[in-house]
């Protein structure tokens, strides 16, 4: 019977704690990790004080080719790949690193909305460096900025545009940018001013019309 070593269980649960706190799913973890599902649902339990999410992991290679998801997969693979290539870090701990990386990238210059979800999850980050791996997509290099993008496998290279060259016509126009340009035109505390002041001033009748006097002249009398 093999004797798991103590030292590469305690790195593994080092590691699966750091991906429990980026987001990562209990299928994520089974698969980078050796440790059981039990101890996986106890950690994460410990981790985020819930329990884990159920249900099946996002399997969908259209997400990553639309707009926005397009350009912030192509910036975390690319910092994957120079993560695994030029580094120490390889394979799972090179995801976790990169992926640090992506989210300080992400939130650079939204000052104004720190707790704001990320475009790419953990999990589709995870699923995108296995959609790599098994060649069902690749990066294509864009005639204008030369950049390398996510693109479905074995798409022509030639012609290719990225999405920041060619945006398409609502880029950027989401239900959240439109409630946030939304600005109402009278402040609320002029219009709650506005009502106090009318609840606390009395109530006046109605002013009565005046009739307008009678006429002195007298009519002709006939003879």
């Amino acid at each position: 019977m093999a004797i798991k070593s103590v030292a590469k269980e305690a790195e593994e649960i080092l590691l699966a704690s750091e991906m429990i706190t980026l987001g990562a799913r209990l299928q994520v973890l089974q698969a980078e990790t050796g440790l059981s599902y039990d101890r996986l649902a106890r950690l994460y339990r410990e981790v985020k004080g819930c329990s884990p999410p159920k249900g099946m992991l996002p399997f969908s290679v259209d997400w990553f080719m639309t707009w926005l998801p397009n350009i912030h997969s192509s910036v975390f693979y690319s910092v994957y790949r120079y993560m695994d290539s030029h580094t120490p870090a390889k394979k799972s701990r090179a995801l976790v690193e990169a992926y640090r990386l992506y989210l300080e990238q992400a939130s650079a210059g939204r000052a104004d909305e720190p707790s704001g979800e990320p475009v790419l999850s953990f999990t589709r980050a995870w699923m995108l460096i296995r959609f790599f791996d098994s060649s069902m997509v690749q990066l294509s290099y864009c005639e204008r900025c030369k950049g390398g993008f996510v693109a479905h496998a074995h798409d022509p290279q030639k012609g290719f545009i990225c999405a920041i060259c060619r945006p398409p016509p609502r880029a950027g126009k989401t239900r959240a940018h439109a409630a946030a340009a939304v600005k109402p035109l009278i402040p609320l505390k002029a219009v709650n001013a506005a009502l106090a002041s009318a609840k606390a001033a009395p109530a006046k009748a109605p002013a009565v019309p005046k009739r307008p006097p009678r006429s002195s002249v007298s009519l002709p009398v006939s003879g």
